[in-house]
């Protein structure tokens, strides 16, 4: 396992204990690394709820209630995505925080012309509260899932504070 995005996750689980907060996950691109990395930590199974990988769009729409005009209009690779997943996970987990990700690792990019290295992140904090950003990533697939999980574990704990 990779140790730096071990030590994040384990960074992450210790705030969100200190503020007694239980976290979802929704994972596309990722397709789990990131709910594998907090299982994995030292501090796992305290504040972790549940990881939800739905890689395609039906699984987002059943799984976590996202629209599926959300999906035609916008794409899975979309702020209006993972804005939903983000939700979905959030209320079918009963957590008061989530995280979302989705995005195109590679080699191919989306139909719509989004290149590979796209990904969409989302977090949100109780319902109320939403914060959504896309990253480019460089390198080959696993290269960029990496990243991908990294980012969303440390932006995720920068927006805690």
């Amino acid at each position: 396992m990779d140790k730096a995005l071990l030590n994040v996750a384990e960074e992450v689980l210790r705030v969100l204990k200190a503020n007694n907060l239980n976290l979802a996950t929704a994972e596309s691109c990722t397709a789990g690394l990131i709910s594998m990395t907090l299982c994995a930590a030292s501090e796992g199974g305290a504040n972790y709820s549940s990881g939800f990988v739905t890689y395609d769009d039906t699984a987002k729409s059943i799984m976590l209630g996202v629209k599926p005009e959300t999906l035609s209009q916008y794409t899975a690779v979309s702020e209006q995505a993972v804005r939903e997943m983000a939700q979905g996970a959030n209320r079918v987990a009963k957590t008061q925080v989530a995280l979302s990700v989705s995005g195109y690792a590679g080699p191919e990019g989306g139909e719509d012309g989004t290149p590979a290295g796209t990904i969409w992140f989302g977090w949100v904090f109780g319902m109320e509260r939403a914060i959504t950003e896309v990253k480019h990533f460089e390198g080959d697939c696993e290269e960029v899932i990496r990243q991908a999980a990294m980012y969303s574990l440390k932006r995720f704990k920068s927006l805690l504070f």
